[in-house]
């Protein structure tokens, strides 16, 4: 009897040999089993192999499963029934060419076509590389009017388009479209040489460089057979709770300035720029880059660094806890955020909402509480959690969580700290191996998978940011609010372009 499933651990490589390979129906009807029983996705997507195609999933619950099986041509969409499926089917159908059969909005993730010889799934009177013929959401009425924002917006920031149906002033339907970011980052990764997977892996997102690179690296280090000694793991920590505080302090401030409240827009953004001098100052420069590597911290004397570190972050928690008072105490702020963008507890289920904007809805998920790794397994967290599910209850996740990695910080020991000059050499990845390495990056849940084929090569690295749950959730936020209210709400997600588009 083939198990239906394998309980995997986070960061952990196996034997891809120990993966059930199910018959396809069999997969589909466990993935729809696991997901109605209140399962969650964390990866599903396509891979080839030796001229055959395979699908793979990892499943959440209270632990991690996995599970695969040979594609078919098409497969019956699990979307029609549980909306969690809707982005993972149309991204296959997109990468592959395996079509979703009735699947109730099929049409491109990203804008770019299939790859050669691959069949075109979608819509034949359109071509997904050309925005203009992109087959929007339409809703029909005299009194209709559609508003577009984007690609191109008025601030120095990535495009995306924003297209919505209203009412007046009242927003009836978001349709939100990205995908001009695309840089084929999952194939680029495998067609270059593997000492440049660490820069590719940091600039995936900027501002997620850190998690992005911690990812990388505990999945690298479990294919290698390498185990990071504590001081190595502290340090990780160290830098993944510093680009917590820079966003998380960052978006606090693009709140505030969003209601016109600027005080704390102005003291936020000064102290922001004090959190991106300690990830200068812990790795040469602001964003972190080239400080964490597979088996290595690229720094040298972490004990005073963490010790100037540990003396700022006092300075600033008395700060940040005088100007939270002065923003969340304000009439005119609360007046704004409260029932403001609300995504209930049922719906933000229902989508898979994740990090911040799935905490702020009631899902107490949080991958260093459920999941953890390295230093966060002899140092527990408890997740933050709101139930309001508005503007007000994703500002107060955020402050929450800034308290406490302040104190997460406050308490690392100095002598525990380790760090290096040299990097490991990546080679000798495991052969036939499978490893899925989680992160809670400041937006949530960080997922990179990696299979390697018989003589150690990469088959398939699949990298899934939390904005692929997330932007349906903003979506969501924005149905039945005032138009002018967008900036607010988007901000409140603050989600990312690149991160999605890949």
């Amino acid at each position: 009897m083939v198990k239906e499933s394998l309980e995997i651990k986070n960061g952990v490589c196996i034997p891809r040999s120990a993966i059930p390979h199910l018959p396809a129906q069999r997969f589909f009807e466990t993935l729809a089993a696991v997901c109605s029983r209140k399962g969650k996705i964390v990866q599903y997507f396509a891979y080839e192999e030796s001229g055959c195609c395979r699908l793979l999933a990892v499943l959440r619950t209270d632990r991690l499963i996995v599970l695969e099986c040979d594609a078919p041509g098409e497969f019956p969409s699990l979307t029609r029934h549980d909306a969690k499926f809707n982005l993972f089917e149309r991204e296959i159908a997109e990468q592959f060419g395996i079509v979703p059969v009735g699947h109730p909005w099929l049409k491109s993730v990203r804008f770019h076509k299939n790859d050669a010889g691959k069949p075109d799934v979608f819509d034949q009177n359109y071509q997904a590389d050309i925005p203009g013929n992109y087959p929007y959401y339409s809703i029909q009425g005299d009194n209709i009017h559609e508003v577009g924002v984007g690609p191109v917006h008025a601030g120095v920031i990535e495009p995306g388009h924003f297209r919505f149906s209203c009412i007046g002033e009242r927003v009836l339907h978001l349709e939100i479209q990205l995908g001009y970011q695309h840089r084929g980052v999952e194939q680029l990764l495998l067609q270059t040489p593997a000492k440049r997977w660490p820069i590719i892996i940091e600039g995936i997102a900027g501002d997620s460089a850190m998690a992005n690179s911690i990812c990388f690296s505990r999945a690298v280090e479990a294919l290698m057979a390498i185990e990071p000694d504590r001081g190595r793991q502290q340090a990780k920590c160290l830098a993944l709770e510093l680009e917590r505080l820079c966003n998380h302090i960052g978006d606090l401030g693009a709140l505030s300035g969003d209601v016109a409240f600027l005080p704390p827009a102005s003291y936020f953004g000064r102290i922001r720029g004090e959190f991106l001098n300690m990830l200068l100052l812990l790795s040469g420069n602001r964003f972190g880059k080239g400080l964490i590597r597979p088996g290595s911290i690229l720094s040298g004397g972490l004990r005073e660094k963490l010790g100037a570190i540990q003396k700022k972050c006092d300075g600033l928690k008395k700060e940040i806890q005088h100007i939270s008072e002065l923003l969340f105490n304000a009439a005119s702020v609360l007046s704004r955020f409260e029932e403001t963008g609300v995504v209930s507890r049922q719906c933000a289920g229902e989508l898979g909402l994740v990090g911040v904007a799935g905490r702020a809805s009631g899902l107490n998920y949080d991958v260093r509480a459920a999941f953890p790794t390295g230093y966060y397994e002899s140092h527990p967290i408890e997740p933050q959690v709101q139930s309001a599910g508005d503007v007000y209850a994703r500002a107060r996740v955020r402050l929450e969580e800034i308290m406490q990695s302040l104190d997460m910080i406050a308490a690392m020991e100095p002598d525990a700290l380790s760090g290096q000059r040299k990097p490991a050499v990546l080679d000798g990845l495991l052969p036939s191996s499978f490893v899925v390495a989680l992160t809670e990056g400041w937006r949530g849940e960080l997922a990179h998978c990696v299979l390697t084929d018989e003589t150690g090569k990469l088959v398939r690295y699949k990298v899934k940011d939390p904005s692929f749950h997330n932007w349906s959730g903003l979506a969501q936020a924005l149905r039945g609010e005032e138009i002018s209210d967008f900036p607010l709400c988007n901000k409140s997600f603050n989600l990312s372009y690149c991160g999605f588009d890949l």
